[in-house]
């Protein structure tokens, strides 16, 4: 495996006697979009927002697999002196989640995975990341004019203001995406797969795997990956809810996530 990456983040300052939170994004997300969400959390604890590598602020690489941003949640726990933490993340961010506290499971206090499950799911990135690719990002001086660009394409407003997120400009007003996109194309099959590295392993620790009753990530298929995994999983369901559950229900699933952290 290679060098751990030195991972960016947000850290929000809470009761220093509780044990920490680490959150993790989903695939082309960053910590910007957790920042409401934890600071709600940091009232109970101190909240770290990471950047997982490829995203964000984070150093770029050409390995994108489970086992390598696994290493980085856990090199950043180490260079931060925090020896025991919760772990929470949303899709790839999830998959990143049960991937550490398989990797190292006395470290792990508990894991909350938000609408994913440790299987291989069928993907179709390839159109969305190919339509950022294909932005003339020199024709560009504002996030609007991306947004406008992008408007053909993601009819959703919402997803445009998600993806737009990714945007950024340099000194001299130069448009750059912040996630390395190339990679991300090239390795979506590792993101949406799952490795055998963790045929093995388990995780005995609590856990809980929170989905979108209106979302397919979670199926029976699922529920059985996290027992075989992680024995002690309790899985809870937010009715209507998507993928983007937190987004969407962002009260319930706070309630959720603060009752299960409680316990």
């Amino acid at each position: 495996m290679s060098t751990p990456l030195p991972l960016e983040a947000r850290t929000l300052d809470g009761p220093r006697d509780a044990v920490p939170l680490l959150v993790m994004h989903g695939l082309l997300g960053s910590q910007r979009n957790w920042q409401a969400h934890g600071k709600a959390l940091a009232r109970g604890r101190t909240v770290h927002l990471l950047d997982l590598r490829n995203h964000g602020a984070s150093p770029w690489s050409e390995e994108m697999t489970y086992p390598a941003m696994a290493a980085d949640v856990l090199a950043f726990a180490e260079k931060r002196g925090i020896e025991r933490f919760h772990l929470l993340g949303h899709s790839m961010g999830g998959k990143v989640a049960i991937a550490t506290a398989l990797t190292e499971p006395e470290r792990v206090t508990s894991v909350i995975v938000a609408d994913i499950a440790p299987v291989p799911y069928a993907h179709d990135f390839e159109e969305l990341i190919g339509a950022l690719q294909r932005l003339d990002l020199a024709a560009v001086d504002r996030r609007a004019e991306a947004d406008a660009a992008l408007a053909s394409q993601f009819e959703n407003a919402g997803v445009r203001q998600f993806l737009l997120q990714n945007l950024d400009f340099d000194g001299q007003g130069r448009a750059f995406w912040k996630p390395n996109l190339a990679v991300l194309d090239a390795e979506i099959a590792r993101i949406t797969g799952w490795p055998d590295a963790y045929a093995d392993a388990t995780y005995e620790g609590p856990v809980l795997a929170i989905h979108g009753g209106a979302s397919p990530y979670v199926d029976a298929a699922g529920e059985a990956a996290f027992r075989r995994l992680m024995p002690a999983v309790a899985f809870e369901t937010l009715d209507g809810a998507g993928h983007w559950l937190h987004a969407e229900q962002p009260r319930p699933f706070l309630e959720a996530v603060e009752r299960f952290l409680a316990d």
